[in-house]
């Protein structure tokens, strides 16, 4: 059983890496917004199904169902949307992800006068050893110039939508249905989505055998695998003990990098990921009697 409590995470933080990737190698054929809404559009087509032939309960009242919506808003449109016009704009995936990995950091500064959660001295030292470890594996990556400001501040939008919604789930929808839940967020956010990505331009779209595999990467591992691992993640422990994961990526993406896309990875990158691994190992640490 504890291995099997362990290998969860892991394989979480692996699947999630490779939402990076898999943005690297299908935004050059697609703008973002469009990219996200075919994303989000087909997830949802496919889970509506599922949802119904599983007999899944809906959330009883409209109230939550604007909850779980909004959760959708702020991890697919807001987060992504983010994210993958950072990376649209010339910002590398690696410091986009860089970004994102201060996740944990911003959740613990809220998390306590929302969740009631307490952070200890111990997770904060965690927090700040993650932080340098994710540092120095893309600190070869951080050279960026004035021209690039616009995607760095989308990178921090990004941010912000992936931190609020992590702590929005916990509060007001963690006993929603899982397949409900998704394909509400999916819907969601597809209908916002998609208005945008007509008002800022829908295309051009080139339909390569890299988009439609990037596509279904993102669906299948993504959308389906990993949300349903984090959701599960954020029911079953502290959101800031979950978002501490959120460590991890950069330095998995920096590898994936390199074994997909030949992208150096030198001993300073190994030894940022060490570091990386002690601060997640910091914060995951239960208290004495916990």
């Amino acid at each position: 059983m504890r291995l099997l409590q362990g290998a969860v995470p892991a394989a979480f933080v692996l699947m999630w890496a490779t939402g990076f990737t898999g943005a690297r190698l299908g935004l050059p054929y697609a703008p973002p917004l469009t990219f996200l809404c075919l994303r989000f559009g087909t997830a949802a087509i496919l889970m509506l199904p599922f949802c119904l032939m599983t007999r899944a309960p809906w959330p009883g009242s409209w109230r939550m169902r604007g909850h779980v919506a909004m959760v959708g808003l702020l991890m697919h449109s807001l987060y992504l949307g983010g994210v993958y016009s950072a990376i649209s704009a010339g910002i590398p995936s690696g410091v986009s992800a860089l970004i994102v990995g201060l996740q944990p950091l911003l959740t613990a500064a809220v998390v306590g006068p929302l969740l009631g959660e307490k952070v200890s001295p111990l997770q904060w030292l965690g927090f700040a050893i993650g932080l340098v470890g994710v540092a120095l594996v893309l600190g070869g990556k951080l050279h960026f110039d004035a021209a690039q400001s616009w995607g760095v501040a989308l990178a921090f939008v990004g941010l912000i939508g992936v931190t609020s919604a992590t702590l929005y789930q916990k509060r007001f929808c963690s006993e929603v249905d899982l397949r409900t839940g998704m394909f509400i967020q999916y819907a969601a956010a597809s209908l916002v989505l998609l208005p945008l990505s007509l008002l800022i331009g829908w295309g051009p779209v080139e339909w390569t055998g890299e988009l439609f595999f990037a596509l279904a990467w993102l669906i299948l591992v993504l959308s389906f695998g990993a949300m349903t691992i984090f959701y599960l993640l954020i029911r079953k422990g502290a959101a800031s003990r979950v978002t501490s994961l959120f460590y991890l990526t950069p330095p998995v993406a920096a590898l994936l990098g390199w074994i997909f896309f030949s992208e150096s990875l030198g001993p300073l990158s190994l030894f940022g990921m060490a570091l990386t691994a002690l601060g997640v190992a910091l914060v995951m640490r239960r208290p004495a009697g916990g």
